[in-house]
């Protein structure tokens, strides 16, 4: 079963290693486009979204089944966001800013579309940093859940940089904006009860 377990997380851990691989195959192999540093752009901004909302099924997925080996890989595809993410901004900064900070900055205050973008990055640094076993110990189950809901606020930057990105293509977005309302419309769902619970608990306190 072990053993099992390791090699299912192997092949995970590849196939959320073959986006970039097939930029760099791409790129190697002069496939990408007269354009490719907006190839770069786009293919690892969409999978950084794609890897957030598929980070934040893991937990409904889990509830909603029997199949609790989930969790296992919600670390993995969570700092895979990040990595993507990571990689998009990168992209950004160095092929098409050429680590001008001054316009960065200034990009960053005029344009909402990159307002939106670096506000899901930043959002991401911390969760990226606490992912570890460590962190929970350090933080309290409690408190690394609560923090680590900011992953509902990268996805969300995340639909809304792309919204305003396409400006007039605007189904790819749309559906990433619905899939991450059902998911936020489950989570609140899932709470109800412990928040009629806590209700109920201050009103006996009283």
């Amino acid at each position: 079963m072990i053993k099992l377990r390791r090699y299912i997380k192997v092949v995970v851990f590849l196939a959320c290693l073959a986006p970039v691989g097939w930029l760099l195959i791409a790129a190697a192999t002069d496939n990408l486009s007269a354009n490719p540093i907006k190839d770069i752009t786009e293919s690892t901004g969409i999978w950084t979204l794609r890897f957030l909302i598929i980070t934040l099924c893991i937990t409904p997925a889990r509830q909603l089944t029997s199949f609790k080996e989930l969790i296992r890989y919600r670390r993995m595809l969570g700092l895979f966001a990040f990595f993507y993410g990571f990689l998009h901004f990168m992209t950004y900064v160095w092929l098409d800013q050429f680590f001008a900070f001054h316009d960065i900055l200034l990009d960053v205050y005029k344009r909402p579309f990159i307002t939106a973008g670096f506000t899901g990055i930043v959002a991401m640094v911390p969760l990226a940093i606490t992912s570890t076993k460590k962190w929970i110990a350090r933080l309290g189950g409690r408190q690394w859940q609560r923090l680590h809901r900011l992953a509902y606020l990268s996805a969300l930057a995340g639909v809304i940089h792309y919204l305003w990105l396409v400006k007039a293509a605007i189904q790819r977005p749309v559906l990433y904006g619905l899939a991450l309302s059902i998911l936020l419309g489950y989570r609140l769902f899932a709470r109800l009860p412990a928040l009629r619970g806590e209700r109920k608990q201050r009103e006996v306190a009283v």
